[in-house]
C-alpha cells in the first residue's frame, strides 16, 4: 500500500484557516486523491477554526495530511490538552456546529493526547 503525507506548521490566527484549506485541496489534487475535495476543505476549515478560536496563543499548530491506500486522514495537532466536545445544536448560538459537521461527514474522527497537547483527526473514504 502506498502512502503520501505532508505536515505544515501554521500560526493560530484567522489567516491559517484559509491557508490550511488551500494546502489540503492542493495536496488532494496533486495526489489525485479520489475523495470529495469540498468535504475535506469544509472539515479542515472547522478543525483549524477551532484551534484559532479555542487555543490561540503564540505556539504554532501542525496540519497533517495523509493519503494511505484508499483513506485520507487530516489532523490538527496543537499544544492544548482541552479535548473538543460535540455540542448540541442550538438556535441561540451562532457558533458551535463545527464538530457536528465533522461527525456527520467524516467516516471516522477522534481526538488523542499528544505530548502535552492533542491531535484531532478525521478520515474520509473515497467519494462514490
Amino acid at each position: 500500500m502506498s502512502s503520501l503525507s505532508a505536515c505544515v506548521d501554521l500560526p493560530p490566527n484567522a489567516a491559517s484557516v484559509r491557508v490550511a484549506r488551500h494546502v489540503v485541496t492542493d495536496l488532494m489534487r496533486a495526489w489525485c486523491a479520489p475523495h470529495d475535495v469540498a468535504d475535506a476543505a469544509l472539515l479542515v476549515t472547522e478543525l483549524v477554526a477551532n484551534v484559532v478560536d479555542h487555543v490561540g496563543g503564540d505556539a504554532s499548530f501542525t496540519l497533517e495530511v495523509t493519503l494511505a491506500g484508499s483513506w485520507l486522514r487530516i489532523a490538527v495537532v496543537d499544544g492544548s490538552s482541552v479535548v473538543p466536545v460535540v455540542q448540541e445544536l442550538s438556535r441561540d448560538r451562532t457558533r458551535g456546529r463545527g464538530l457536528q459537521m465533522v461527525q456527520a461527514i467524516a467516516d471516522r474522527w477522534g481526538c488523542e493526547e499528544r505530548q502535552g497537547g492533542k491531535r484531532v483527526w478525521f478520515d474520509l473514504s473515497p467519494a462514490v
